[in-house]
């Protein structure tokens, strides 16, 4: 069986357990992505808290973001975890927006994806993986997210080399799947559900829709 074909495969396994997963939740573009900036190092309930909290204060938008202190803003997204250091990292994002985009996301999305994934890999505190969920969840852009559930799962059926870095699990997806958005955000979405629920550190793989690739 080729790559394009047992990824399907794999793909229609996943869907057939679990449906579509609905994800990334979010309101707005803007929500998304201060939701994928927040959600480094913490379960999602706790970024939810947070964004909560910038709701009910009225901060959620580039421009509220924007006009709040690094203390200010700490203190709101509190819930997140590691909220010092969350805080400045979603400062940091602002104001690269604000000095290139003139703080505006539509404006931001309107540049190709290869050079706006380079520009977020230059803001402080924005990795790989946090700058393909801004671009696949808040963009609708054709990139693949890799995470360490994908990194797990796909390393323990063999499919990829255990020594596989981020890029090269992402050109694995993007060279052997079709380039289409819905199937990206899928894709990744179940993934996380697998890697959540069965192919944890201490293995659960009887009941695994993955257990006889």
């Amino acid at each position: 069986m080729n790559k394009t074909k047992k990824l399907l495969k794999i793909y229609q396994k996943m869907f057939d357990a679990f449906g579509p997963r609905q994800w990334w939740p979010g309101e707005t573009p803007f929500e998304v992505v201060i939701g994928a900036i927040l959600t480094q190092n913490t379960n999602w309930s706790n970024v939810e808290k947070a964004i909560k909290n910038l709701k009910t204060a009225g901060k959620l938008s580039p421009e509220g973001i924007y006009g709040l202190s690094i203390t200010e803003l700490a203190e709101l997204i509190k819930p997140s975890g590691f909220f010092n250091v969350k805080a400045k990292r979603v400062k940091a994002f602002i104001n690269w927006l604000f000095s290139r985009y003139e703080g505006n996301l539509s404006k931001m999305f309107a540049q190709d994806l290869q050079t706006l994934r380079s520009e977020l890999l230059s803001v402080k505190g924005i990795g790989p993986e946090t700058a393909d969920s801004i671009l696949l969840y808040a963009g609708n852009m054709p990139t693949f997210v890799v995470d360490a559930y994908t990194h797990r799962i796909f390393s323990r059926h063999e499919l990829i080399p255990e020594e596989s870095t981020y890029d090269e699990m992402k050109s694995f997806f993007e060279e052997n799947l079709p380039e289409d958005v819905q199937l990206f955000n899928e894709y990744h979405a179940l993934l996380v559900n697998i890697g959540k629920t069965f192919c944890k550190t201490k293995k659960v793989c009887e009941p695994c829709p993955l257990k006889d690739l």
